[in-house]
C-alpha cells in the first residue's frame, strides 16, 4: 500500500527545507525561513494522518528501501505514532518561534537548515522499522545537534559542552552499534518488528541479555544521566530554541529506545536494575540541585536531568505505558517552559504576594503526607486498586509525595484558608489524573508494550529502595526554606548549587578540547 510509505514524507520534506536554508544562510532569509516553518506544518499535518490511519487500520509498516534485510522502513504503532505527533508538533513551534527569535543574527538561514535535518534525524530515529536505519538516525541527530550546540562557536561555555556532549555521544552511538550486532546474532533479522516478537515468546538466549545491557548504556547517555548530565546543565550558550528543541524527541531519544525495545529489556533484569539505580539517582541528584540554581534556564536544565532520570526510574520498574506518557508530558511543558522563560522573569519579578509565605513547620509535613497518603488510597481503591502491579503503586506513591509538598504548603500555620481548600483540591485532582492517564496509555499501548512483570526480590528491593529514597527527599524538599539558609546548610548549599562538582571533573578530563562547529 502506497501510504505505507506516508511517513517518510515527514523527513524529505524536513530535509528539503535544511537545503533551501542552507542555500541562503545569511541574515533574514525570509523565503527560506517561511519554507522551514511551512515544512514543520507540512509534517505535523502527515503525522496526523499517519495517526489517523493507525487508528482506522491498526499498526502497520513499510517496505524495505534496502537490500538483504537491510535498509530504511517505516513503522507505525502507538509508540511511534505519539513520538511522531509529538516532535512534529514541538518542532513546528520552535521552528516559529525561532523565525522572531534569531531574527537578524548572521548566521539565521544556517540555523534553521541544521534544526530542519535535526528535526529530520529525529523522525526517522522514531519511525525506525530496521536496526539500520535506527542507529544512523541515533548518529546523525548527534551531529547535527553539535553543529546547535556550537551556533556561537567562539564562547569557550559552548565549546566545553559540545566537546562533553561529543564524547558522550560517541560512547554511547558504540553501546548502540554494539547492541545491535548482538541483536542481529540473536535473532537472525535486522527487522525491528520480528525482533520484538521473538523477544516476546521469550527467545534471544544470553546475546540478547548482553544487547539489553548494551541499550541501557545507550539510553542512559543520551538522556544525559549522571555523570554524563555535564553538557547539558550548560546549554545556556546557545539560542533559547536549541533548549526547547532537545525536548522534541533529542534528550528523550534514550527513553525512546528503551521503550522501542521493552520485550528485549525484559529480557534483562539486571539491565532494568541499573536503570532504576541510575535513573533514581539522577532524578533525586537533579531535583536537589534544581532548589538552589538562581538562573531560570540553568534551573530547567537541571531539571530536564531529574525528569529523565525519573522517565529511566520507570522504564526499569518496566512501567513503559507510564514512561511514554512521561515523555509526552515532560516535553510539552518543559519545551513550553525554555521558550517562555523570559516572560516567566518579567512576571514574577512583577508579582505582590497577597501576604506572608506560608512556610510549613515539621508538624504541617507530617500531616501533609499523612494526607496525600489517604487520598491516595482511597482515590486507587475507587480505579481498583487490587488490580495494579506493585510497580505501578509504588510510582503512584512516588507522585504523591509531590502533593505532600503542595499540601504542606495549604496546611501551614500561615496559610490563608483558601489555599488550604485550592490544594486539597489539587492534591485529590492529581490522584484521580495519575490512575485515569496510566488506564489511557496501558490500553493505548495494549499489545504494543508489555505489561510489568511480576517483582522478583531483587525489583521488590529497589522498588521499596525508590519509595524510601523519594520520600526522604520529597520531606528535605517540603522543609527546605526551614534549614536552607541555616549556617550548618550554608556549605550544602555551595556544593549542591556546583553539582557537587561532578561536571569539573569531566572538564578536568578533557582539558585542551576544542571542537570546532
Amino acid at each position: 500500500m502506497q501510504l505505507d510509505f506516508l511517513p517518510f514524507a515527514a523527513p524529505a520534506v524536513l530535509a528539503a527545507s535544511a537545503a533551501a536554508n542552507f542555500l541562503n544562510p545569511g541574515r533574514r532569509a525570509a523565503g527560506a525561513l517561511r519554507l522551514a516553518e511551512a515544512a514543520t506544518v507540512v509534517t505535523v499535518l502527515i503525522a496526523l494522518v499517519s495517526a489517523g490511519i493507525l487508528a482506522v487500520q491498526g499498526p502497520f509498516e513499510s517496505g524495505l528501501l534496502g537490500l538483504g534485510g537491510l535498509g530504511l522502513s517505516a513503522r507505525i504503532d502507538a509508540v511511534s505514532a505519539t513520538m511522531f505527533v509529538l516532535v512534529a508538533f514541538i518542532g513546528w513551534v520552535v521552528t516559529r518561534y525561532s523565525g522572531t527569535y534569531l531574527d537578524g543574527e548572521a548566521r539565521q538561514g544556517v540555523f534553521a537548515g541544521w534544526m530542519s535535518l535535526t528535526l529530520a534525524a529525529v523522525l526517522l530515529l522514531v519511525l525506525s522499522g530496521n536496526l539500520v536505519q535506527l542507529v544512523l538516525a541515533w548518529i546523525a541527530t548527534s551531529l547535527f545537534l553539535h553543529k546547535l550546540l556550537l551556533f556561537y562557536p567562539d564562547r569557550v561555555p559552548a565549546q566545553r559542552a559540545a566537546a562533553k556532549k561529543f564524547v558522550t555521544a560517541r560512547v554511547g552511538d558504540a553501546a548502540l552499534i554494539g547492541a545491535v550486532v548482538l541483536l542481529v546474532r540473536a535473532y537472525g533479522t535486522a527487522d525491528i518488528g520480528a525482533i520484538l516478537g521473538a523477544a516476546r515468546a521469550g527467545a534471544g538466549g544470553g546475546l540478547a541479555v548482553g544487547a539489553a545491557a548494551l541499550l541501557a548504556v545507550a539510553g542512559l547517555l543520551k538522556s544525559a544521566q549522571f555523570p554524563s548530565h555535564g553538557w547539558l546543565t550548560e546549554v545556556m550558550e546557545t539560542p533559547t530554541p536549541v533548549s526547547a528543541l532537545l525536548h522534541a524527541g533529542v534528550i528523550n531519544a534514550g527513553g525512546f529506545l528503551v521503550i522501542r525495545f521493552a520485550d528485549v529489556m525484559l529480557l534483562s533484569p539486571t539491565a532494568l536494575a541499573a536503570l532504576v539505580i541510575v535513573g533514581g539517582f539522577s532524578a533525586i541528584f537533579g531535583s536537589l540541585v534544581m532548589l538552589t540554581q538562581p538562573a531560570v534556564k540553568t534551573s530547567l536544565a537541571w531539571s530536564t536531568l531529574a525528569q529523565m532520570g525519573f522517565m529511566m526510574l520507570e522504564c526499569g520498574l518496566a512501567l513503559f505505558p507510564l514512561a511514554l506518557l512521561h515523555i509526552v508530558a515532560h516535553s510539552l511543558y518543559k519545551a513550553h517552559s525554555f521558550l517562555a522563560s523570559g516572560g516567566a522573569v518579567d512576571l514574577i519579578a512583577g508579582y505582590r504576594r497577597p501576604g506572608p509565605v506560608a512556610i510549613p513547620k515539621a508538624g504541617a509535613v507530617g500531616r501533609a503526607f499523612l494526607l496525600a497518603l489517604g487520598i491516595y488510597v482511597l482515590v486507587g481503591l475507587g480505579f481498583g486498586f487490587q488490580t495494579k502491579s506493585p510497580q505501578a503503586i509504588a510510582l503512584g506513591a512516588i507522585l504523591i509525595f509531590g502533593v505532600a509538598y503542595m499540601l504542606a504548603q495549604g496546611l501551614a500555620d500561615a496559610a490563608p484558608r483558601a489555599l488550604t481548600q485550592r490544594t486539597f483540591v489539587y492534591a485529590v485532582a492529581t490522584s484521580v489524573a495519575y490512575f485515569a492517564l496510566q488506564l489511557l496509555a496501558t490500553w493505548l499501548t495494549s499489545g504494543i508494550l508489555p505489561p510489568a512483570p511480576v517483582p522478583n526480590a531483587l525489583e521488590w528491593t529497589l522498588v521499596v529502595l525508590s519509595v524510601v529514597s523519594f520520600g526522604l527527599v520529597a520531606v528535605v524538599q517540603a522543609m527546605f526554606p526551614l534549614w536552607a539558609y541555616h549556617p550548618a546548610a550554608a556549605g550544602l548549599r555551595v556544593h549542591l548549587s556546583n553539582g557537587f562538582y561532578a561536571n569539573a571533573v569531566f572538564d578536568r578530563l578533557l582539558s585542551g578540547w576544542r571542537l570546532r562547529g
